[in-house]
């Protein structure tokens, strides 16, 4: 792998709308990621980060732009005027100019092995996609805390590559479609773009926040049950590629047993999703 100070090797896309209280962790993980293999330091010019401020209201850019940049990075804030996550997804790609794309939420932080090994398994000349090992930050209410770890368990999460909060793929990949689309589930549609034999499960891990309380658990449901939904009514050649199985009902019950307390959240708020409660006008929901 070979290492240049005119062009990076890794490109990272932040969209962040509003995220003053958690832009700084991110870009703290971040930039003490771990050399390269094979180097003592990072060359210069190994990695650049693009923060997409997108209708920012709060301090967001002005903290991206104060934070320490170690040698071996480049870290630029665009501040865009209007918000919208995938319209900022766009114009950043047309930024970025590693042929290694990481796409990360803001409200995540990366463990230090993991852009070395997105580096390393996206240099090369097919399309792949890729992501880390998703670990479930520690959540304040004991609702989230117990449904977190039944999810955690379930076999989309713990076999596949679901790519939620923090995703990558190579130029090669990313050329399969032109702008992002308007769409609620931007991650299940870079994802379902690739098809599993293409997709690379990285054992380095992320930190990916819950949202707190059954009431926003049950909205955060609902809204990624419709951008499935969205995405079989306008790309539905893609579910193609969907590998995501049922949990046998022996599994279930295993887990059922060895957790009930996480168990009876799942299953709550799994049956909550289908009555008309708690919905909402918005596309996007967070409930921090």
């Amino acid at each position: 792998m070979s290492l240049t100070s005119d062009k990076p090797l890794i490109s990272v896309l932040i969209p962040a709308h509003n995220e003053a209280d958690y832009i700084a962790d991110c870009l703290s993980a971040l930039l003490a990621s771990d050399p390269l293999p094979g180097q003592s330091l990072p060359a210069a010019g190994w990695g650049e980060v693009l923060v997409l401020a997108n209708g920012c209201t709060d301090a967001t850019a002005d903290i991206a732009r104060s934070q320490p940049v170690p040698d071996g990075w480049h870290v630029k804030v665009l501040d865009l005027p209007e918000g919208g996550k995938l319209n900022a997804l766009t114009l950043g790609d047309a930024e970025a100019r590693a042929d290694v794309l990481v796409y990360l939420d803001a409200d995540v932080t990366v463990s230090p092995k993991l852009l070395p090994q997105i580096t390393r398994a996206l240099t090369r000349q097919e399309p792949r996609y890729a992501s880390g090992t998703p670990r479930t930050a520690p959540a304040q209410t004991a609702f989230s805390r117990a449904y977190g770890r039944f999810w955690v368990n379930m076999p989309f999460v713990r076999a596949g590559v679901p790519g939620f909060g923090l995703f990558a793929m190579n130029r090669a990949g990313r050329a399969r479609w032109q702008d992002w689309p308007d769409i609620i589930a931007d991650d299940t549609f870079a994802r379902l773009t690739f098809s599993s034999a293409e997709r690379i499960k990285l054992p380095a891990t992320y930190s990916w926040p819950l949202v707190e309380g059954f009431r926003n658990l049950t909205r955060v449901r609902r809204r990624q049950n419709a951008g499935v939904a969205e995405l079989a009514q306008r790309f539905p050649q893609l579910l193609a590629n969907d590998d995501k199985q049922p949990m046998p009902l022996s599994e279930l019950a295993r887990l059922a047993l060895r957790d009930p307390f996480g168990f009876a959240a799942y299953a709550l708020v799994t049956a909550a999703v289908k009555t008309p409660l708690f919905r909402s006008a918005q596309r996007w929901t967070r409930g921090r």
